[in-house]
């Protein structure tokens, strides 16, 4: 039986999602290339069945906003899923190299530690706005994880010296140790703090 491996490195086998909550929306299925072409858009919760390597390679093409203003654009930001596809292979090979482990399950490990479980609404009551703590539905506690590492890693890299490689496997690292350094945990205790004093 032929072993088949992420960019042809890596193997997806074995790897478990160990918060429960988050099983059935990060996906592992076996596959060299991680473009599926748009095969599941248009349907609810297509996202779910997209390989998690390639939401994150999505995900850096276009990083979203915030606060209403797109983000930094740059050379690497351009909607070339070609070029974040070698983003993504070379900053798994500096986490591979400095975890001596499978990048792919360091990534997935990043995520699980990443992934808020408590945000904040404004709710208006008689003219006025008030907070109110609500929990985060599984997929968009996986979208937002996503969204914070990339742009985390494009901050700490546009005009500066790291490469965007470098950023990426840096933000995945943190992450992983739950190291307040990454955006995305930085960003998870800002959001469930938040949450805990609008009770």
């Amino acid at each position: 039986m032929v072993d088949i491996k992420l960019f042809n490195r890596w193997s997806s086998d074995g790897i478990e999602v160990r918060d429960a909550g988050l099983k059935r929306y990060i996906s592992l299925p076996s596959i060299v290339v991680p473009r599926s072409g748009s095969r599941y858009a248009g349907n609810r919760f297509h996202k779910s069945y997209v390989h998690i390597v390639e939401r994150l390679i999505n995900k850096l093409m276009v990083t979203g906003h915030r606060s209403k203003k797109h983000f930094i654009t740059s050379g690497l930001h351009t909607g070339k899923g070609v070029k974040g596809a070698g983003i993504v292979e070379e900053a798994f090979s500096l986490v591979a190299e400095k975890t001596k482990q499978n990048p792919v399950a360091v990534f997935v490990k990043a995520l699980e530690n990443a992934a808020p479980r408590e945000e904040i609404i404004a709710i208006e009551y008689g003219g006025a706005r008030y907070p109110k703590a609500v929990e985060v539905a599984p997929q968009r506690r996986v979208d937002l994880t996503l969204r914070y590492m990339t742009q985390g890693a494009f901050q700490r890299s546009f005009g500066k010296k790291p490469t965007m490689a470098q950023a990426l496997a840096d933000e995945i690292l943190a992450a992983y140790g739950n190291d307040p350094k990454s955006a995305a945990i930085a960003k998870k205790t800002e959001l469930e703090r938040q949450a805990d004093s609008s009770r």
